[in-house]
């Protein structure tokens, strides 16, 4: 049975994320990739992640992908409890998780149930395809000559994460204008989005 849990600000929502999957956290291991984030100016963010994961007793085994062989890789994401993908770049992220693997790897773990929690670009790199993001990121800054926009597609909606959040109020509501034929799932940094199995919800903080 899937759990997922997607989110546009990991640290303001990381207390819904005990209550919202069935998976016990405390003593666990988290496979943590900050490789959206590496080239990014602004990062607060992933040491956040980091200190909210283990504030929920979780033990984070670092796994910065573009700086570990593909065993390595393979071997972290298929001994770990569970996995969580910073934000950043949503192409950058999208490119190194092709090129090294791990789109694949994740995909045969997420399937086999493992929970994989996933902040901003690390949510959106779920959805069928990335091409709507493009008004948020810019997906040739990082990854000059970016054309394919196949994403992992483990869920079938699209999250558009920041949703009438600063500094993406604009780039947002031009996201849900362009993209209405898809089936969007707009979320603020205050929710998140539960997939446990087939049930798909959206879980808010009080």
């Amino acid at each position: 049975m899937k759990e997922i849990f997607l989110c546009s600000y990991f640290a303001e929502v990381a207390a819904l994320l005990p209550q919202s999957v069935p998976t016990s956290l405390c003593g666990k291991t988290v496979a943590f990739i900050p490789t959206a984030s590496i080239h990014e100016d602004f990062n607060q963010y992933v040491e956040e992640g980091r200190e909210a994961l283990a504030a929920l007793g979780l033990t984070i085994k670092e796994l910065e992908i573009t700086q570990c062989e593909q065993k390595e890789i393979e071997t972290v994401l298929r001994n770990c409890d569970c996995i969580y993908v910073s934000g950043g770049n949503t192409f950058f992220l999208m490119q190194e998780l092709r090129r090294t693997g791990t789109d694949r790897l994740i995909v045969e773990q997420v399937e086999k149930g493992k929970l994989y929690i996933g902040e901003s670009a690390g949510a959106m790199v779920f959805a069928p395809n990335i091409e709507y993001a493009t008004k948020m990121d810019n997906h040739l800054s990082m990854t000059p000559g970016f054309e394919d926009f196949t994403a992992l597609g483990i869920v079938k909606f699209y999250p558009v994460v920041h949703f009438n959040s600063f500094p993406f109020i604009e780039a947002t509501r031009i996201v849900m204008q362009e993209n209405c034929h898809l089936p969007l799932k707009p979320i603020t940094n205050n929710q998140a989005i539960v997939v446990i199995g087939d049930t798909i919800s959206i879980q808010s903080k009080q």
